[in-house]
């Protein structure tokens, strides 16, 4: 199966992008830009930690392994960077 194809799935799978939490669509939104996960913590004012635990709960929540799954997930739910509004 392409990961395309599983991303897919799990969008139809009863992981939607409301079952993340507000925190969590902002950290997958950012993951989407090319930043790093320090970038990141610095422009929510939290630690590198912090950002890594949430990370790993959206890649737990929706099924990915990897920063680029999660990116494509995130398109195809509609989760929109800085860079796309």
């Amino acid at each position: 199966m392409s990961t395309i194809e599983s991303i897919n799935q799990e969008l139809d799978s009863d992981v939607k992008a409301k079952d993340l939490t507000r925190r969590e669509r902002i950290v997958l939104a950012n993951l989407r830009e090319d930043v790093t996960l320090e970038q990141i913590a610095s422009k929510l004012f939290v630690t590198r930690n912090t950002v890594k635990s949430q990370v790993r709960s959206v890649y737990r929540k929706i099924g990915v392994s990897t920063r680029a799954d999660a990116v494509q997930w995130a398109r195809a739910a509609g989760i929109q960077s800085d860079n796309d509004k």
